[in-house]
């Protein structure tokens, strides 16, 4: 469902708070948001901006799985399907998100937020970027913006990802649709890294129905229902970017990078602005949840996959657990080899049979305490593709991050007699009988 439609939703249900009073974007927004857990949070009254903020929707998979109109349990395969099977969205005459439009551009007016005292200025981390690659089509992903002034950013642009490549095509220079106040389904569908080509905004409609709209200044389109559009291009022109929180809570570094200078600005009527906290929850499942189907998907074609956990220690992107059913002896070697190229980033990944609680760590530790052998077990891969995210990579600047990995497969020897591989249960009783 759409933003509005599941801010009413969660209204309805009593598990949104609404803060009347108002509220700076100078640090206040932010330490509201995590000091209630990131819970469904709506701004009324914002000091600098006419326009509400609202945070904490897709906190946790509850509350996504709520948004899609789905169980929690449905989660996986129903991503799963649509990065398996995306469907190309129809493009609309009219849409919400151009009732208003803008060409005297001031995004001072916008309820920008500074987050943290180490940010480098006021940002947008919650924002869907849309460019169109000249020779791959178009893409859809999540840029970090700093506000630079009243009609330019500092865009963070990670090296040999989807734009980068596109820029790299189009000569240095490129249109830009920044999206804000997005459905679940897009910003799921941005944040998962499909082959070259394919389309996120079509795993977006396959999860559900997701028309676009053409922009007005610039050769693109964008979901007909969000929020707010900045319509604009990505120059040559470079400057300071940073810092800011990553993914793993800690803050980035300063680097060169392009300005994005904004030509348009389409909206609603009465917009609504939508964060997220950076290196936090919201954060986390958007990054990590959508690497979990696309491990799910290269596992099961080397073995039986059951399920799949990105792990929230593992700064929902190094780490996976990985549930098996365990059929031949090499599974959980082969399983190792698949999580890599399932998620190119993930560092570490644990292998466990059927009968491992992957979502309890203590659980995850006891298979690894009673079932894996280090000189056996083990699958170490050194100078490999990394993530910048990680500090203890090689970062060197411009080349691609490297690291090694390490895959344990904590699942049962498959010659095992059983002896000492599986928790003996207590007998059940009923307490109502005794207490």
């Amino acid at each position: 469902m759409g933003l509005r439609n599941f801010i009413e939703q969660l209204g309805k249900s009593g598990e949104l708070t609404r803060i009347t009073k108002p509220v700076s974007t100078e640090y206040e927004l932010a330490s509201i948001i995590e000091a209630l857990g990131e819970k469904p949070v709506f701004f009324e009254k914002v000091q600098e901006s006419s326009i509400p903020v609202v945070a904490g929707l897709v906190s946790s998979k509850d509350l996504i799985a709520k948004s899609l109109g789905i169980k929690k349990e449905q989660l996986l395969p129903k991503l799963s399907n649509a990065i398996e099977k995306p469907v190309s969205p129809q493009v609309v005459a009219k849409g919400e998100c151009q009732e208003i439009v803008e060409t005297n551009v001031d995004l001072t007016k916008l309820p920008i937020m500074r987050y943290t005292e180490k940010d480098g200025g006021k940002y947008i981390p919650s924002a869907i970027s849309i460019v169109k690659d000249p020779e791959l089509g178009r893409n859809m992903c999540f840029h970090r913006l700093m506000l630079l002034d009243k009609n330019h950013f500092a865009v963070r642009i990670v090296e040999a990802r989807g734009t980068d490549t596109a820029l790299k095509n189009a000569g240095g220079e490129l249109d830009i649709a920044i999206c804000i106040g997005n459905s679940t389904a897009v910003l799921l569908a941005a944040a998962t890294s499909l082959p070259k080509g394919v389309d996120e905004l079509g795993m977006a409609n396959a999860l559900e129905k997701t028309d676009l709209v053409k922009c007005k200044t610039v050769d693109l389109e964008v979901p007909s229902n969000c929020e707010i559009v900045l319509e604009g291009r990505i120059t040559k022109e470079q400057t300071s970017e940073g810092p800011f929180l990553d993914l793993t809570g800690t803050a980035d570094k300063v680097r060169q990078q392009p300005i994005i200078e904004i030509k348009c600005i389409t909206h609603r009527q009465n917009p609504i602005y939508q964060t997220i906290l950076a290196g936090r929850n919201e954060h986390k499942f958007l990054m990590g949840m959508p690497k979990e189907p696309t491990i799910f998907n290269e596992v099961n074609k080397v073995c039986e996959c059951r399920d799949v956990y990105i792990t929230p220690g593992g700064c929902s992107w190094l780490h996976a657990v990985v549930q098996i059913k365990k059929k031949n002896a090499d599974d959980g070697k082969k399983a190792i080899t698949a999580a890599f190229e399932g998620h190119k980033s993930l560092k570490h990944c644990v292998i466990v049979d059927e009968d491992i609680n992957i979502y309890d760590p203590h659980d995850v530790e006891w298979a690894i305490a009673t079932r894996f052998q280090a000189d056996k077990n083990s699958v170490i891969l050194s100078n490999q593709p990394g993530s910048s995210l990680d500090p203890s990579g090689d970062l060197s600047e411009g080349k691609k991050a490297t690291t090694s990995k390490a895959g344990l497969d904590a699942t049962v020897p498959f010659t095992a007699t059983g002896k000492g591989f599986k928790k003996e249960e207590y007998r059940k009783v009923d307490l109502s009988k005794f207490l």
